[in-house]
């Protein structure tokens, strides 16, 4: 009797050891958004979640099409993740936002309902001055000094973050319940590309801008569907570069990296700067009891035929990661040349197949109840 109820006190602090790892920063989280985050902690341990932007919006030579995507015409089911931008959703006249939410809200309840996930990037543009989301000299300002509490424009941007709101609470599955979202704002903030990078705002900008926005969300306008995520480009090199900008634990649930420039971009390849960056997320994750992903990464046009195998699958199992997803970015309508996903016909359906059929990867169709405990 006495191993018996050892065994069930270990177990019992094991199982509590579990739930502590997979808490999310927002105590009120609905408990579709707690169950898909506590369900992609368990996939990571042997999985990876295969992820790509705008999947079902277009693709390469295609827009509008109900049910289809550029992977499911190849391998038979759509990625697991699919990136959307809500990019439309701010900076616009009021007539074109209106209707970027209905088309953006459709294609996030047609994931949800297939038993998919979304994660929403935002390209925002600059709310203080031209430029749009690029940083351009001589057009930019810094805005974000300006939109944090105490800025100028800070209650400008309270009104741009109430319109965000309500179109994430506008979500609603079947049963009227919040749809849950990787929400990833300001990726990529350790370059200088965008206004909220590393040139244009100082570390202590960077973590209040990041800070308000996640608890003006959570606290002040009742958004509890969000799952945060923080995630760089690949411009570090150690745990204190990859934090220099990091807003602390009470703020993200989940931190990742985008990187293309180590996995083959204009011919570039630095495969151990990849497998040793992502490492560092994945261990600081696992330390901080958060969620790890390869938040973006990708060949243009995809010129390497065995690209998803020989590099980003070796990439992935190096080490033993705990990674929920990997994304890799759109497929343009119109370009010939800007793809990251194969299509019909092209020289890496093939490999990409291969890749989807690695017991390692999962998409779609192999989720099972991933809303539900």
């Amino acid at each position: 009797m006495i191993r018996i109820s050892i065994a069930l006190t270990v177990l019992f602090f094991a199982s509590n050891a579990v739930t502590r790892a997979q808490k999310l920063i927002d105590p009120k989280a609905t408990k579709e958004t707690a169950a898909l985050y506590q369900n992609m902690h368990k996939l990571a341990k042997k999985h990876i979640l295969f992820g790509h932007q705008d999947a079902t919006d277009y693709g390469h030579g295609w827009r509008d099409e109900a049910g289809r995507s550029d992977v499911k015409s190849v391998v038979g089911a759509h990625p697991a993740v699919i990136g959307v931008d809500i990019a439309p959703l701010t900076g616009r006249p009021a007539e074109s936002i209106k209707k970027s939410e209905e088309r953006l809200r459709k294609l996030v309840t047609d994931t949800y309902a297939r038993g998919g996930i979304t994660t929403i990037s935002w390209h925002f543009s600059n709310p203080v001055s031209g430029g749009g989301f690029y940083w351009k000299d001589s057009v930019s300002l810094p805005a974000v000094k300006y939109i944090v509490p105490g800025g100028k424009n800070h209650e400008d941007y309270k009104l741009i973050l109430q319109g965000l709101a309500g179109w994430f609470k506008s979500l609603k599955g079947a049963n009227g319940e919040d749809i849950p979202l990787i929400f990833r704002p300001y990726h990529e903030f350790d370059g200088d590309w965008f206004w909220w990078g590393k040139s244009h705002c100082t570390p202590d900008e960077f973590k209040s801008l990041w800070q308000f926005t996640a608890g003006y969300l959570r606290d002040s306008l009742d958004v509890h569907n969000l799952i945060y995520a923080f995630s760089p480009d690949n411009k570090f090199n150690t745990v204190a570069e990859f934090t220099e900008r990091y807003p602390g634990n009470e703020w993200v649930d989940m931190v990742g990296m985008d990187n293309y420039g180590d996995m083959g971009r204009d011919g570039k390849y630095n495969l151990d700067q990849a497998i040793k960056k992502i490492k560092i997320v994945n261990d600081f994750a696992l330390q901080n009891k958060k969620l790890a992903a390869f938040t973006e990464t990708g060949l243009e046009s995809i010129v390497n035929p065995v690209w998803y195998t020989d590099v980003l699958l070796k990439v992935l199992q190096k080490n033993k990661l705990n990674l929920a997803y990997v994304l890799v970015w759109r497929n343009d309508t119109k370009s010939s040349t800007h793809y990251y996903a194969p299509f019909p016909g092209h020289p890496a359906a093939l490999d990409f197949k291969k890749f989807y059929d690695d017991e390692y990867t999962l998409f779609e169709g192999d989720l099972k109840q991933i809303y539900s405990r």
